[in-house]
């Protein structure tokens, strides 16, 4: 089966040695795209373990582990790509995730910032991310929080996950502006 990423690689030689730990990302685009494949499979551990160790802290297994479960994966287009090669310290990778969630299409938008540590491992370090339904185009950043107002995004618990994938608790993350 194609894998979930999006690649036109089979899962099992694209993403799936990455989640068995059977080998590592070489870019900070194969550990991006991996992320988004643990999130459909549900490999919770796998998003955590290539966290940054500060972003750790406060990244809730269980409510992420529901959530990934919760959602219909839609797909993955990566936007841009910048670094983030194997001789590189750092990278950054846009894409849009899609998923469904109560019925509901939404296109996450996020510009990721990922590391590679001494040991050569990428870690994800932080992203600056938007929803929106899908199917409504695509809004600047700023047109965006204006809209959030009239419900534009899936309504959040302030305890819920936060649907940018940090594990963070909704009011900890992007809830708390």
């Amino acid at each position: 089966m194609s894998c979930h990423c999006g690649s036109s690689a089979e899962f099992t030689n694209c993403c799936e040695p990455f989640l068995k730990k059977a080998k590592l990302p070489e870019t900070a685009e194969q550990l991006m795209r991996s992320r988004y494949s643990a999130f459909v499979v549900g490999a919770v551990d796998y998003i955590k373990d290539t966290l940054a160790p500060e972003a750790r802290k406060d990244f809730d297994v269980k409510s992420t582990l529901e959530w990934s479960k919760k959602s219909k994966w839609l797909g993955l287009k990566i936007l841009n790509v910048e670094q983030g090669q194997p001789s590189d310290k750092k990278g950054v990778v846009e894409f849009i995730a899609s998923y469904e969630q109560g019925g509901e299409a939404i296109d996450h938008h996020e510009v990721a910032k990922f590391r590679k540590s001494d040991k050569g491992t990428w870690v994800f370090v932080d992203g600056n991310s938007h929803t929106h339904k899908g199917g409504e185009g695509h809004h600047h950043h700023h047109e965006v929080k204006r809209q959030t107002e009239v419900r534009a995004e899936p309504k959040i618990g302030r305890n819920d996950v936060c649907p940018c994938g940090s594990g963070k608790k909704y009011k900890k993350c992007h809830g708390a502006a």
